[in-house]
């Protein structure tokens, strides 16, 4: 179906709050006396190193990771962090390897991005017996499993999911669209909120929307392409008048397999998350409707952060912080604006 070209208004700009930490450097100075005398020296206190293991699913490997790596690494050289840092590409079984290597080194920290967020209870109850604080990041853990961390910073990520909804809701209107969703990785808890935050936000604020059928992907526009052009043949094409897409890469993905149909994206519903270097300029072109703002830098930066907050103390034992990262969304109204420049 056709729909009307409606350009949203341009959302509240990206508020960015940094938080300042510095630590204590060896310092000497000296004193001279009038006479030409050495007082006696005063020597600052050395700031403490601490050994943390960050195990993530994703490094350069990604565009992500590329940009949330050096973020992490910088603060952690700020900060006096030694990090290692793992990589277990999306795999809950290497994941869970890397932890057992973890807790054996017994560091003073791990930060956590779950793999597989229904697979990683193991390392954190390893974790806890081992009286090693973990920090989670990115992906926050089930419920059941909060209690095991020391805190979570990242977005917001039912909230993105509600925000890619509700961008969805306005440009529909009141008109009868049905959709096919796809999700990110099966069992990934950024992957699950997104999913609920879309689902429960259309079913609460447009239900005129109908989503036909959901599948998840694992993340990257080739398999998305694949999957989405598989649901345009088993829903057929003139059935489905949008789309939502867990991320940007989806997005593009599904943007392809609909071209691949000779019909043209621009004509067509469609919302995502993550505002990227491959997202930004389809919402530009009028291919992508809107996207939400995610910061990666952002995000390794304060991961690093937080876990220093814990062994400093800053966050007490038996506190749970979280830090959400600011969310913008971004339209044709905003998308070219420089607060909302894309990062990966």
């Amino acid at each position: 179906m056709r729909k009307s070209r409606l350009v949203l208004a341009p959302a509240v700009m990206l508020a960015t709050a940094a938080l300042v930490l510095s630590g204590c450097a060896a310092a000497e100075e000296e004193a001279t006396t009038d006479a030409g005398t050495t007082t006696e020296t005063e020597t600052a206190e050395v700031a403490e190193t601490y050994e943390v293991f960050a195990l993530l699913p994703q490094g350069s490997d990604q565009a992500y990771g590329t940009f949330y790596v050096p973020a992490m690494e910088a603060a952690a050289a700020e900060l006096g962090i030694n990090l290692t840092i793992t990589n277990s590409e999306y795999d809950g079984d290497k994941q869970a390897s890397e932890c057992e290597i973890a807790v054996a080194a017994k560091p003073d920290g791990i930060i956590l991005w779950p793999a597989v967020g229904d697979a990683v209870r193991p390392c954190l109850e390893a974790a806890e017996a081992a009286g090693i604080p973990v920090t989670v990041t990115n992906s926050d853990l089930f419920d059941a499993d909060k209690a095991l961390s020391r805190g979570y910073s990242g977005p917001d990520t039912y909230g993105q999911g509600v925000s890619s909804a509700e961008i969805m809701c306005e440009i529909v209107g009141d008109a009868p669209v049905s959709i096919i969703q796809l999700n990110g990785a099966a069992g990934n808890s950024t992957a699950i909120d997104r999913d609920n935050g879309f689902t429960d936000t259309v079913a609460a604020n447009c239900p005129n929307v109908t989503i036909l059928q959901e599948e998840s992907t694992d993340w990257t526009k080739a398999t998305a392409q694949q999957v989405a052009s598989e649901m345009i043949t088993a829903q057929g094409i003139d059935n489905i008048g949008g789309i939502y897409a867990a991320d940007d890469s989806i997005a593009a993905g599904a943007i392809a397999a609909l071209e691949a149909r000779g019909v043209v994206a621009a004509d067509y519903f469609i919302t995502s998350i993550g505002n990227t270097f491959l997202g930004n300029p389809l919402v530009i072109d009028g291919s992508l409707d809107g996207t939400v703002f995610q910061s990666s830098s952002w995000d390794g930066e304060n991961a690093t952060r937080l876990m220093y907050d814990v062994l400093t103390g800053v966050i007490a034992a038996g506190e749970r912080e979280v830090k959400f990262m600011p969310s913008v969304k971004v339209t044709a109204g905003n998308a070219s604006d420089a607060d909302v420049a894309p990062e990966w």
